[in-house]
């Protein structure tokens, strides 16, 4: 098993304090919960007997709760609806102690909602509802105007770009605050999608799942790549983006990665952590949460990957988005990295 070298045996201690602004598309998680059983006279479909309702900030602000879990302190670039899930969405993030000044509220827009349906601790349904057609060219400069005034005044130690596809990131707004971020020597990670896969060069940490991989570089979804292979086809997306460190999540056989390493290009297939799985919900968050302030914190990019790793199986333990737990972590990373010998 691959070992980090030189951590303290809680690398969680490093987080604290740490900015870092999340640019991105924020939506709402509400939750219907109940119990299930019997089937509807209707239809061939479980009738849920509603117990309770909850809500929680999803997307890019969930990557912020994350954040704020980890003991950091998160800044949200974002756009939303100017509606009522809007309002209910921007509760939700200031009761998690997170500061909304950063976030937009635009009429012409509907604040991206997932309503998903649980029973019997199982997930029966997601009903989605949201806008994702990209920002206009004036609507990009008030955001880009916003990061930069984020940026000159809160001087975080890393910037994630959370993207959904649901059009708050563009390239235009992409180009910009990359190459401000390289004056500014700030890392910068990112969690993609499809639309602007190939437009965030020169970022520091990209960090893709294998779905997206794949779709990315354009290769079929039942493409088989062993090992020597996906090496191959990394380093070919490394060479295009010029990004430093390439991440791609496999979900139950665990994570490949990619990166230089005193001037050689190193290759590292991670195992996933066996664990009971409940839902894989938000879990891509709490990696590139993890990952992001492990780079912040000066940890190589193996000591980063494995801790994101590590965290990505914790969540994935919990029904619905829920942000990784610190102590669980903590605990985990000392289980299974400085066993008494």
């Amino acid at each position: 098993m691959l070992m980090p070298h030189g951590m303290q045996d809680n690398p969680i201690d490093l987080f604290k304090g740490l900015k870092v602004l999340v640019i991105g598309d924020i939506m709402l998680d509400t939750y219907i919960w109940g119990r299930a059983e019997r089937l509807s006279p209707e239809a061939p479909v479980p009738v849920v007997e509603v117990e309770k309702r909850t809500g929680s900030p999803g997307g890019a602000a969930n990557v912020a709760v994350n954040l704020k879990s980890l003991g950091a302190e998160p800044l949200i670039c974002s756009v939303t609806g100017d509606d009522v899930r809007g309002e209910d969405l921007l509760h939700l993030i200031e009761r998690q102690g997170i500061a909304t000044h950063g976030i937009i509220k635009d009429r012409g827009r509907t604040t991206t909602t997932k309503f998903r349906i649980i029973a019997n601790k199982t997930q029966l349904l997601r009903v989605d509802e949201e806008t994702n057609v990209p920002l206009s060219a004036d609507q990009s400069r008030l955001l880009i105007h916003k990061i930069k005034e984020l940026l000159t005044f809160e001087k975080p130690a890393a910037l994630i770009f959370q993207d959904y596809d649901k059009g708050v990131i563009t390239p235009m707004l992409i180009e910009e605050i990359i190459a401000l971020s390289r004056e500014n020597h700030l890392p910068v990670c990112v969690d993609p999608k499809r639309r602007n896969f190939m437009a965030y060069r020169q970022s520091t940490l990209f960090k893709p799942n294998l779905k997206e991989f794949l779709e990315g570089i354009g290769a079929a979804r039942d493409y088989h790549l062993f090992p020597e292979k996906l090496e191959q086809q990394m380093g070919g997306l490394q060479e295009m983006l010029q990004c430093e460190i390439l991440m791609v999540t496999l979900s139950e056989k665990g994570m490949a990665l990619r990166y230089r390493d005193q001037g050689q290009w190193r290759f590292s297939v991670l195992p996933a952590h066996v664990r009971q799985i409940a839902d894989v919900s938000g879990a891509g968050d709490t990696v590139i949460s993890v990952a992001a302030l492990s780079l912040a914190a000066g940890l190589s990019p193996l000591e980063s990957a494995l801790l994101a790793n590590l965290a990505g199986g914790i969540v994935c333990e919990q029904v619905g988005v829920v942000p990784i737990d610190p102590e669980m972590l903590g605990k985990e990373y000392k289980r299974m990295y400085h066993k008494e010998k």
